[in-house]
C-alpha cells in the first residue's frame, strides 16, 4: 500500500507538472478513425502505401452563400452517399464555421474512407489581394488558428490551404508575401502546439503568366518558410484532347524535381462539352504520378456556372447530372499505378526565388513579421473561432494586431525598428508552456505523500 501511494503521488505530480495549462486532453484526442496521411518526399502516403487524391470540390451554395456543409449533419449524410458512389476519397471544402463542432460529419466522412482538404480562410477572414498589408493581421490569424484547432483532432483532415487564388493575374502578385507568411504562420502554429503535422499549402489560380513563379516562390527560402505542398487549378484539358495535346506533358516536365507534393486543386473544363473527364486516365497513370498526386474535380453541386455534377433538390436528395456519371466511370476505369508511382523519396531542395518581371512584382524573399498578438497564440489558448457571423478581419489594426516590418528570409530576424515576435520566435514554442502554479501545487501534493510515507 505504501509503495502504491508513493507511486500514485509521483504519477500525479508528474502529470500536473508536464501538462500544458492551456491544452485540454479532450481537445487533443483524435476524433476520427482513418489513418492519417503523411508526406514523404514529393508524395502523400497512407502508412506505407502511396496515396492519390481522387477528390471533388464541395461547397453547396457556392462562394456567394457562405455556409458550412460539415456542420449540417443532414446535408452531410445526403452528400457522403454521393461521394461514395462517385468513388471519391477526398473532398475539398472552401468555407467552414470554426465556432461550430464538426464531430458527426467528420466521423461520417471517416466511416466512408474520405479525407478532407480544407481552406482555412473564409470570405470575411482572408487576405485582400487589392490591399494585402492591412488584411494580414492577428485577428485574421486567430481565425485560421482556431480552424486548425477544430480540425487537427480529426485524423481524416488531410491538409489545409492557406489561401485560394489570391494572386489571380499579373497585377496582384504583391499579395504573395502575405500568402507565404500565412503559410509559414500556420505551419509554425501546428508545430508550436505539438499537433499532428498536417500539411499546409496554397491553391493557385489557373494563371499561366505566373503559375511557375508562384510555385517557386512558395518553395523558396528556409524550411520553415516553404510550403508542405503546392496545388493549382487547371482547366486546360478540354475534351476531346490528349496528354500532349493539352500540354500536360510540359507541365509534368516543368514540375519535375519540385520536391514537395503537387496536385490539382480544381480541374474539369466544361467547353465544348460534355465533360467526359478524359484527363483522369493520365492524372492517375505513370504519365504524371512521378510528379502529381492526383486532383480535385470542380465541383460537386451546380451553382449556376455549369460545373456542377449534381443538382441539389432539397436537404435530403440530389439529381445526378451527366458529369457525375462521366467522372464516376473515369475513376472506376482508372486504377492508381501499383507500387510507388515513381515518386521521389527525399524532399527536394528549395527552389530559387523568382526574379521580378512584368508578371511578378516581388523584389525580396523577406516576409512580413508575424503580428505580436498572433505570435502570443503560439504559447497560449487561441480561443474560440469567430465563425461565419464574425465581424471580419481585413481592416483590423492596432497595437500588436498589425504586422510590424519584415523578417529576413531564413533568419527569423525582424527588420522592423519596433520590437516584436518573429516567425522563428513563434516556432520555438515546440512544447506548450508549463503553468508554474499548477506545477507548484503538484510538488506540494508530492511532498505531502512522501512525508506521509516516511511516517508509515
Amino acid at each position: 500500500m505504501k509503495s502504491f501511494t508513493m507511486a500514485a503521488a509521483l504519477a500525479f505530480a508528474t502529470s500536473v507538472i508536464a501538462a500544458p495549462s492551456n491544452v485540454s486532453p479532450n481537445d487533443l484526442r483524435p476524433r476520427a478513425t482513418l489513418e492519417a496521411i503523411t508526406v514523404k518526399g514529393n508524395a502523400f502516403f497512407k502508412g506505407s502505401e502511396r496515396f492519390y487524391i481522387r477528390g471533388i470540390d464541395y461547397q453547396p451554395g457556392g462562394a456567394s452563400d457562405a455556409k458550412d456543409p460539415l456542420a449540417d449533419d443532414v446535408i452531410c449524410k445526403r452528400d457522403i452517399a454521393e461521394f461514395k458512389k462517385l468513388g471519391a476519397n477526398v473532398v475539398r471544402v472552401y468555407t467552414v464555421d470554426n465556432s461550430k463542432d464538426h464531430t458527426t460529419c467528420m466521423g461520417l466522412l471517416a466511416d466512408a474512407g474520405i479525407y478532407l482538404v480544407l481552406d482555412a480562410s473564409t470570405p470575411k477572414y482572408s487576405i485582400n489581394r487589392a490591399d494585402p498589408q492591412p488584411s494580414y493581421n492577428a485577428v485574421y490569424l486567430q481565425s485560421l488558428f482556431a480552424t486548425i484547432d477544430e480540425f487537427a483532432k480529426y485524423t481524416n483532415t488531410l491538409a489545409f490551404f492557406s489561401g485560394n487564388e489570391v494572386i489571380n493575374d499579373g497585377t496582384t502578385t504583391e499579395a504573395a508575401p502575405y500568402v507565404k507568411a500565412t503559410t509559414r504562420d500556420m505551419r509554425a502554429y501546428i508545430k508550436a502546439k505539438g499537433l499532428r503535422q498536417i500539411p499546409v499549402g496554397y491553391s493557385a489560380a489557373d494563371v499561366s503568366e505566373n503559375r511557375m513563379e508562384m510555385a517557386h516562390y512558395m518553395n523558396c527560402g528556409s524550411d520553415d518558410e516553404r510550403s508542405d505542398f503546392f496545388a493549382f487549378n487547371d482547366y486546360s484539358w478540354c475534351a476531346p484532347n490528349t496528354f500532349t495535346g493539352a500540354g500536360w506533358d510540359q507541365k509534368v516536365k516543368n514540375f519535375t524535381g519540385y520536391g514537395v507534393p503537387i496536385f490539382l486543386s480544381e480541374y474539369g473544363c466544361i467547353k465544348p462539352g460534355p465533360r467526359t473527364f478524359e484527363e483522369v486516365k493520365s492524372l492517375y497513370s505513370t504519365d504524371m504520378t512521378a510528379v502529381y498526386s492526383g486532383g480535385l474535380a470542380y465541383e460537386y453541386s451546380e451553382e449556376g456556372s455549369g460545373y456542377g455534377l449534381v443538382k441539389i433538390k432539397d436537404t435530403t436528395s440530389v439529381s445526378e447530372l451527366s458529369g457525375f456519371n462521366y467522372l464516376m466511370k473515369a475513376f472506376a476505369s482508372t486504377p492508381s499505378p501499383s507500387g510507388d508511382g515513381g515518386y521521389t523519396s527525399s524532399k527536394g531542395k528549395a527552389s530559387e526565388c523568382p526574379a521580378k518581371s512584368s508578371n511578378w512584382n516581388v523584389t525580396t524573399a523577406d516576409l512580413p513579421t508575424i503580428p505580436k498578438k498572433a505570435a502570443e497564440y503560439m504559447k497560449s489558448d487561441v480561443g474560440k473561432g469567430p465563425g461565419l457571423a464574425g465581424a471580419g478581419s481585413q481592416t483590423s489594426g492596432g497595437d500588436g494586431i498589425s504586422s510590424e516590418g519584415t523578417t529576413r528570409s531564413g533568419t527569423g530576424s525582424s527588420t522592423s525598428d519596433t520590437p516584436g515576435e518573429t516567425s522563428e520566435a513563434a516556432a520555438n514554442g515546440l512544447v506548450a508552456p508549463i503553468d508554474f502554479k499548477v506545477a507548484y501545487a503538484g510538488m506540494v501534493v508530492l511532498g505531502c505523500f512522501l512525508g506521509g510515507g516516511l511516517l508509515l
